[in-house]
């Protein structure tokens, strides 16, 4: 194999928990991530002379060993002794960092389809043994669905599929940093926690209503009142028949869950109205089949 083409599917957070700081400065979370059809292309090619090439249609986009796809060939170059180079395409659609684990999907499609392309045999929990070498993202990445992620994001628990909706996806043109945002919750007390138990109670009865209703992101106590936007696109979603609307990660990213395509199709059309945001996509729930 000389070439391999491959999905770097989008995640959301359903619920975000964080329990407490630890004294290295990583977070103790608990959260609920779903995979979504929203997703990068991203083509490997094997080179005969050493070395990465790495290339993306995003032009502020890093090529060289401070993009974290680039660190994940490395990593496997280095570790299996690989004497061939390989090219990495990167064809963006995810909105870039947009609490979406774009990059960390593409990090995980690079590990998967070097694992292919060059015989390592490495088995799932291998890759994402590796993964998370490269970020707290990347081994959910690997292993998609629904999960409850704990510790900093790398205990990862299978949960029940989430039931079939479409997902409306609206990053407004503003950009958060992670690092402020974790910051700005530890110079406060959390006063309100989402019921992570009550949004899994929903998942396994198949009931989007509950799950809806369930949903909770603690981020968002500290990064709306940074980006009112965010509450502003949530109030559309919610206006136009989203059962369920709430902030992606750290943000900025709003999501809405609605049991009619039509709805998500109207309420697309009005936040581009409405001047709040271009980057609207509707999209779908993306489950995989457990072996």
């Amino acid at each position: 194999m000389n070439q391999i083409e491959l999905k770097a599917l989008a995640k959301i957070n359903l619920g975000l928990d964080v329990l407490g700081r630890r004294e290295n400065g990583y977070h103790d979370v608990r959260m609920v991530m779903q995979t979504i059809y929203l997703y990068d292309e991203v083509k490997l090619t094997k080179k005969k002379e050493p070395g990465i090439e790495l290339t993306t249609n995003l032009g502020f986009l890093p090529t060289g060993d401070t993009n974290i796809a680039y660190k994940a060939a490395k990593l496997l170059i280095e570790e299996f002794g690989i004497s061939e180079g390989v090219k990495i395409v990167l064809n963006k659609h995810i909105p870039v960092a947009a609490g979406l684990a774009g990059g960390s999907s593409d990090a995980a499609a690079v590990l998967f389809g070097m694992n292919r392309m060059f015989g390592l045999h490495l088995q799932q929990k291998d890759l994402m043994e590796r993964g998370v070498k490269l970020g707290a993202d990347v081994p959910y990445c690997i292993m998609r669905g629904t999960v409850l992620a704990e510790g900093i994001g790398e205990k990862l628990s299978v949960l029940p599929a989430m039931p079939k909706c479409t997902v409306l996806i609206a990053k407004p043109p503003v950009s958060v940093s992670t690092k402020v945002v974790y910051e700005a919750l530890d110079s406060e007390e959390i006063i309100e926690h989402p019921d992570i138990d009550a949004l899994i109670e929903g998942l396994r009865q198949k009931d989007l209503h509950r799950i809806s209703e369930n949903m909770g992101n603690v981020l968002e106590d500290v990064t709306i009142p940074m980006h009112p936007v965010i509450e502003e696109l949530k109030q559309v979603m919610r206006e136009n028949g989203a059962i369920g609307a709430m902030m992606s990660g750290s943000g900025p990213t709003v999501f809405g869950l609605f049991e009619n395509r039509a709805a998500a199709r109207e309420a697309q059309r009005k936040i581009r109205e409405s001047g709040l945001t271009k980057q609207v996509y509707v999209t779908n729930v993306h489950n995989v089949r457990r072996k």
